[in-house]
């Protein structure tokens, strides 16, 4: 068993990957920036490195020096969480020639999953159905005037996409062919800037899918499985805001079926430890092979809820040469989960809104879950994705998980930055979700309705800063009081409550 693991990372990944190393008695090695100096997941590792000025470039990307903080600190492995290095075939090689272990799938995999036009040959190879689409060649479309005879035979609309993409990046919908030039130069510049490879192909956009991915695990012993979907339709310019399990547009027979070519997903290249195989759901129930991840994805906690099982643990297990300790069989899914991510963005304009968090207040209670980053007084700099914190609910079914849900979403209050918390209150409580009619164009479709006025927003906000301080002045003037003691701020301000 590893006896101490560096944590190549920051935020709540970070920290999430911490405590379960505590509970496996494994020591952590944290990493961090000048702007992190003062961070939640340096605080709670053993032992903290400095990497490097606030740009990503210069500290969390920064191969060699987070391999020499590995080295220095005596660590064994390197656990790269989501994002930055975590799907870098050139780190994981680099952890391999320090004597390294790199807690993920091998650097072969990720350079065949790596790449999108890679990973669609893969899967046809394999069996899998992809979305209709045209590769470009090898290095993908050499120039718009190419790309768009291709687009011409496919059928606007399209979608023009990076080849190492992810997250929305390099990623525009093409909807006329006037519009692909200028799209495809868009398209290859933001690729070429976020991963240093501009290649672009492209798929047909398929009207109104559902964004379905299923969690598969393999370990070196030839094992394999899934820990079944996660519907992560509700996007946001293609970045994910909520998400589910299980996807109310899947029923038993379609979820066995996607797990399934899921694991021979899988199975077609090797694959160890934690991975994501996402499909695109149309409205006939078809599906079709999206993009594999091949990293722990930002909301696998609410796999976790259902399931009972500890991805990070299996990570590590995997990664110190053990089987998977469950089989297919028995792994069961009980009840419903919710994650809600929570950014600190402005919720009219969606832009990152940095600030330092003057007051902080998590839910509680049975089936909830913070994942966080952060705390009071923590500061959310403009250098890194502005993630604050995962809040996920668990219910005996849907509804119970909804309602928990925005229960939950009513007792936090994050102030300072301004945050996208309004606008998950708004979509929990919209008809139409709670329905499960949703796909990835709903909070396009229903922007201006879920979209509370500015004004509004501010007003409840120092509402929420003067119930939380009197709440605060209130329990440390008490005698005998201690830290945490004392009177609700909600129900200090009960008449002030965010509506949802």
């Amino acid at each position: 068993m590893l006896d101490k693991i560096l944590i190549a990372n920051r935020g709540e990944i970070a920290v999430r990957v911490a405590r379960t190393c505590r509970e496996m008695g494994i020591a952590t090695v944290a990493v961090y920036s000048d702007a992190d100096r003062h961070a939640l997941h340096v605080r709670l590792a053993d032992e903290a490195v400095f990497i490097g000025p606030p740009p990503a470039r210069q500290s969390y990307l920064d191969i060699e020096r987070i391999v020499d903080a590995a080295r220095r600190t005596g660590a064994r492995a390197i656990h790269p969480g989501y994002g930055f290095l975590s799907e870098n075939a050139g780190f994981a090689e680099a952890c391999a020639l320090a004597g390294l272990v790199f807690i993920g799938p091998s650097a072969a995999a990720m350079r065949t999953m790596g790449s999108k036009t890679g990973a669609r040959a893969a899967m046809r190879a394999a069996g899998v159905l992809v979305v209709p689409g045209d590769d470009g060649g090898p290095s993908g479309f050499p120039d718009a005037a190419t790309a768009l005879d291709a687009a011409g035979r496919i059928g606007f609309p399209v979608l023009l996409k990076a080849s190492a993409g992810g997250g929305g990046k390099g990623m525009r919908l093409c909807t006329e062919p006037a519009r692909l030039p200028r799209d495809f130069d868009s398209a290859r510049r933001e690729a070429l800037s976020a991963f240093g490879d501009g290649s672009i192909y492209l798929e047909k956009a398929l009207s109104h899918p559902r964004h379905v991915e299923v969690q598969v695990f393999g370990d070196t012993h030839g094992g394999a499985v899934h820990l079944f979907e996660r519907d992560c339709s509700i996007q946001r310019r293609h970045q994910k805001v909520i998400e589910e399990t299980p996807s109310p547009a899947v029923d038993a027979t379609l979820a066995a079926r996607m797990g399934q070519i899921a694991v021979r997903a899988a199975r077609a290249v090797d694959y160890a430890g934690a991975g994501t195989v996402e499909f695109l759901l149309d409205e006939g129930g078809e599906f079709y092979f999206l993009e594999m991840n091949t990293r722990l994805q930002v909301e696998h906690p609410i796999t976790e809820l259902v399931t009972g099982v500890d991805l990070v643990r299996w990570q590590i297990l995997v990664a110190s040469g053990d089987p998977l300790p469950l089989s297919q069989e028995r792994i069961e899914r009980r009840g419903a989960a919710i994650e809600c991510r929570i950014y600190a963005e402005d919720p009219e304009k969606f832009l990152p809104s940095p600030g330092r968090i003057a007051v902080y207040r998590e839910p509680a209670g049975p089936g909830v879950r913070m994942d966080s980053g952060v705390q009071l007084g923590s500061e959310v700099t403009p250098f890194y994705d502005p993630l604050l914190a995962k809040l996920c609910t668990w219910g005996e079914d849907r509804a119970f998980a909804i309602a928990r849900m925005r229960r939950a979403l009513g007792e936090t209050v994050i102030l300072g930055p301004r945050t996208n918390l309004p606008l998950h209150i708004a979509v929990l409580g919209h008809a139409e979700f709670g329905a499960g009619r949703y796909d990835t164009g709903f909070l396009e479709r229903h922007r201006t309705e879920l979209t509370l006025p500015k004004v509004e927003g501010d007003a409840l906000d120092v509402a929420f800063a003067v119930a939380a301080m009197r709440a605060d002045a209130a329990a440390k003037d008490r005698p005998g009081a201690t830290e945490g003691d004392g009177p609700s701020a909600w129900r200090a301000a009960e008449r002030w409550r965010r509506p949802g």
